[in-house]
């Protein structure tokens, strides 16, 4: 692996994980991992370019469809892809399908850019996330598949226990904290071959669980206020991010504001 490897583009493309919920800002809006890391490599050089593609609640079906011929098209000297954990989490999903549109994008985007970079998204532990484990580690097989045929290189984020803890997701159980954001994006710094600034595997402090009621309360907040949507939601087939616009749809000079 090249260390110090100058980097002057960088493409993000996704879901909400990308987007950067729950890493929400004073002005309302999200940062998240991707910007983290944007911000990080425009210190290294001048003139640093960066676009955002991610929208919440997207299938890798849209992300393969349409962003990633947008950012194949920019030509950037990195570009991550994540998705696919939205289709696990569906009732009925079929994993034949949502291999053949990773592998689409994958196919469209290595070869459009200096380095592809792919991951093992972060699961959540809890018994929840139990049922659907399954269909995540079939997914994340395929990733480290079509990495290894297509000199992608892989952030292992779901195989990093202080990623599971609990106190590194928001209060909808489904996006990481601030804190994990920042981790992440250390976590593609060091796999782009950068020198190391922390451990962010490093483990948090051991702290006593909370009691019965405080877990019971913790809860039916997030029943009423996250699950029951989220259900609602995929009852009806509506999307968080339907007719939401990317990020930061326009490959720009990093410090400028998005292009709507």
């Amino acid at each position: 692996m090249e260390m110090n490897a100058p980097y002057t583009s960088f493409v993000a493309v996704g879901d909400s994980f990308t987007e950067g919920m729950s890493d929400l800002l004073p002005d309302g809006s999200y940062r998240g991992w991707a910007d983290l890391l944007a911000a990080r490599l425009a210190a290294r050089e001048p003139g640093f370019l960066y676009a955002n593609l991610a929208v919440r609640g997207k299938l890798i079906g849209q992300i393969a469809e349409d962003q990633a011929p947008v950012a194949a098209a920019m030509g950037a000297d990195v570009v991550t892809l994540v998705g696919g954990l939205n289709d696990t989490l569906r009732p009925k999903v079929d994993m034949g399908r949502v291999r053949a549109h990773l592998e689409s994008a994958v196919e469209l985007l290595a070869p459009s850019c200096k380095q592809l970079v792919l991951m093992r998204s972060p699961g959540r532990n809890g018994p929840v996330m139990e049922r659907f484990r399954p269909r995540m580690e079939q997914l994340f097989a395929t990733i480290d598949e079509l990495a290894a045929r297509h000199g992608a290189r892989v952030v292992d984020l779901y195989g990093a226990p202080v990623l599971a803890d609990p106190r590194m997701w928001d209060v909808d159980r489904l996006h990481l904290t601030p804190e994990g954001h920042r981790r992440v994006a250390e976590a593609v710094w060091q796999t782009l071959g950068l020198p190391a600034e922390l451990d962010w595997r490093t483990e948090l402090p051991v702290a006593d669980p909370p009691g019965w009621t405080a877990r019971r309360s913790q809860d039916l907040s997030f029943a009423r206020q996250h699950l029951l949507p989220w259900i609602g939601r995929r009852l009806t087939g509506r999307s968080s991010g339907d007719g939401r616009p990317a990020k930061r749809p326009e490959l720009q000079p990093y410090g400028d504001a998005p292009l709507s």
